[in-house]
């Protein structure tokens, strides 16, 4: 699968056409690009010009872009097919993809998709669609090539060559017994440089462990990683072979990981259509706006219980925002390093006490530094040592909460089933400025009132 995007020179020169109204030039260029090209390219354009473009796209491609383009988007393009048009645009893709589509088709459209289907096909997408979209059942593709490990190389080349094509993106040929039990895998290159009298037994590696069907995505994607894969076997709990999964779904997923993790951050979905109606747009955000904003109440509420030392000492006002600030960019770090670690598996119950012992004495070692320095520029500015002292004292006090923080927080969202992008941020937040500005007033108010 091509996941390059299509440049920008491309998508100026296809505007460029619409707006002449060079509808065959356009079209021309649209026959150029994958089915992710054109998604990509949907997805960068207002509702009015994709609405264009679509008519334009190749039917006997328009499933494989149906699958690229973010859900909104499919949903709106989906809306304006008809149902005929839509079975047509299904026919030919692969079984993981065609699961990827109609789990977000009406159930009408559904039923009538995989009644289309030769009845091989519709019992082999039922199964893929009875798994967890996130996890190897549902990344799967039931189209393997499956030989006995009794039959010689001979019998496996003729057998291979009986048919027209293979699948996509083979480069192994599973071995199993009449059972359909899992027993060992071999790459198709050994065809080319084994005799032909051989049997697949001589041949066969048994090192080729499989993945069992309900292995959470995340985890297929380490995995992938680990043991530089390019497919790999996919089986259920009695060892029987039900699929494999290739590289090109795996970079699917971790593209999808990456887009979570960036708008999450914000408390978007990477699903949106960037072209949404404004309206639509705003009431998504507002949610998360209202958080934040009850937050910032409760912050509020904090610095409200000092107004009385806030209003004898007016340069606690001037320094306030300091403490807070410093505390927020110190969890920050230690929230992005857990949450990353915790995506890749490197955190269980083994070293995660350790972790916080090393990312609290980063908390201590960056609070009394940054603290001496703040002390220093607060006398020298104000010609004040206790007030200098007083939020270099806060200022360690944040920084080392913010540290453990940043640790504890992920993990205790990820045990409350709270996904830690989404949360992990306002929650953090919330801790440093409370923390700050109770110390730092706190202090103030104790020392220097």
């Amino acid at each position: 699968m091509d996941n390059n995007d299509p440049t920008p020179t491309m998508m100026q020169r296809l505007r460029e056409k619409l707006d002449e109204g060079k509808m065959r030039s356009a079209q021309r260029l649209i026959g150029n690009l994958s089915g992710t090209e054109l998604a990509r390219l949907l997805e960068s354009m207002p509702l009015s010009e994709r609405a264009i473009v679509w008519e334009m796209i190749p039917a006997d491609i328009e499933g494989d872009v149906l699958v690229e383009v973010a859900d909104e988007v499919r949903h709106g393009l989906i809306r304006g097919m008809e149902a005929e048009e839509l079975v047509a645009a299904t026919e030919g893709m692969a079984l993981d993809d065609l699961a990827d589509l109609v789990a977000d088709l009406p159930e009408a459209l559904t039923q009538q998709v995989i009644h289309s289907l030769d009845l091989q096909d519709r019992e082999r997408l039922r199964q893929v669609l009875s798994f967890d979209e996130d996890s190897a059942g549902g990344l799967m593709n039931t189209d393997t090539i499956t030989v006995r490990p009794d039959v010689t190389l001979e019998v496996v080349l003729r057998y291979l060559r009986a048919h027209s094509e293979m699948p996509d993106h083979t480069d192994t040929i599973f071995v199993v017994d009449r059972s359909d039990q899992y027993l060992g895998a071999f790459y198709v290159s050994r065809l080319l440089t084994s005799d032909t009298s051989e049997t697949v037994a001589e041949i066969m590696s048994s090192d080729v462990q499989p993945i069992n069907v309900h292995m959470p995505s995340e985890e297929v994607v380490r995995v992938f990683e680990n043991r530089d894969l390019f497919s790999a076997p996919v089986v259920n709990e009695a060892n029987r072979l039900l699929g494999r999964i290739t590289v090109d779904d795996v970079v699917d997923v971790l593209r999808e990981q990456a887009e979570h993790s960036l708008m999450s951050a914000a408390g978007l979905d990477e699903d949106d259509d960037m072209f949404a109606p404004a309206i639509t747009s705003a009431k998504r955000r507002a949610i998360w706006l209202g958080i934040n904003l009850a937050t910032a109440f409760l912050a509020a509420s904090v610095v409200d219980l000092f107004q009385t030392t806030v209003d004898r000492i007016v340069l606690l006002a001037v320094l306030m925002p300091v403490v807070p600030s410093m505390g927020g960019v110190a969890g920050t770090q230690s929230l992005t390093i857990i949450t990353r670690a915790m995506a890749l598996g490197q955190v269980d119950t083994s070293n995660a006490r350790r972790i916080l012992y090393k990312e609290l004495l980063v908390g201590v070692l960056n609070g009394f530094g940054w603290a001496l320095v703040v002390a220093i520029i607060t006398m020298l500015w104000f010609g004040d040592w206790r007030l200098g002292a007083v939020i270099a004292s806060a200022l360690s006090i944040n920084m080392i909460a913010a540290a453990g923080a940043g640790f504890m927080v992920p993990l205790t969202l990820k045990r409350m089933h709270i996904d830690p992008a989404i949360a992990g941020g306002v929650v953090l937040t919330t801790i440093t400025d409370v923390v700050g500005y109770m110390t730092f007033l706190g202090l103030g108010a104790a020392f220097l009132v």
